[in-house]
C-alpha cells in the first residue's frame, strides 16, 4: 500500500441553512478509539445541540474502517451522504462531527442531505493535508565492515535507513 493524505490538524467551520446552524469539526484520528474519544469530546462540548452526527474513516482504500450514524435525523439524510463526501475526498484517518442547532424551519430530506453533504465538503476542502507514509521498521545487527554495503542494498530497493 502506498502513502495517503490525512488531515494535518483539527479544524472547525460553520454554515447556516434556513436558520439551522451547522458546526462541523474535523480531526485526524488513527484508531477507532481515537475516533470515539474525539466524537465524545465534541458531543460534550455541544451537548445542547439538536444533533451531533459522527462519521469516521480509519485507514485508507481496501483496508479502511468506516462508521456513520444519522444521530436522530431521518434515516439516510445525514450520516451516509456525509460519509460518501468524506470517502470521495481521498482522506484517510479522519473523523468529522456535524453539529446541528435546529433553527425552526424544517429542511426536508433533500435539504438535510444537501446541508450535511455541504458541511463535510466545506470542511474537507479547508483542512490542511499531510501525507501518511506506511513503513516497516526492521533492526539489523551486522559487523561495521558491512555498513556501506547494507546502505547501498537498502537504497537500491527504494528504501531508506533511519539510523546507522
Amino acid at each position: 500500500m502506498k502513502s495517503y493524505p490525512v488531515p494535518a490538524e483539527e479544524i472547525r467551520r460553520e454554515l447556516t441553512v434556513l436558520n439551522s446552524r451547522f458546526i462541523y469539526t474535523l480531526a485526524p484520528v488513527f484508531s477507532v478509539e481515537d475516533a470515539k474519544a474525539f466524537i465524545a469530546r465534541i458531543k460534550v462540548e455541544f451537548s445542547d445541540a439538536s444533533h451531533n452526527v459522527p462519521l469516521y474513516l480509519i485507514g485508507h482504500g481496501d483496508s479502511e474502517i468506516a462508521h456513520c450514524t444519522d444521530a436522530g435525523e431521518p434515516s439516510g439524510t445525514a450520516g451516509r451522504p456525509a460519509l460518501a463526501v468524506l470517502r470521495g475526498s481521498g482522506l484517510g484517518d479522519v473523523a468529522v462531527v456535524v453539529t446541528r442547532y435546529f433553527g425552526g424551519t424544517k429542511l426536508g430530506t433533500g435539504g438535510l442531505v444537501r446541508a450535511y453533504s455541504d458541511a463535510v465538503r466545506l470542511v474537507v476542502e479547508a483542512v490542511p493535508r499531510a501525507e501518511k507514509v506506511l513503513t516497516h521498521t526492521i533492526m539489523l545487527v551486522f559487523p561495521y565492515t558491512y555498513l556501506e554495503r547494507v546502505r547501498l542494498l537498502v537504497a537500491s530497493n527504494g528504501n531508506s535507513a533511519l539510523d546507522s
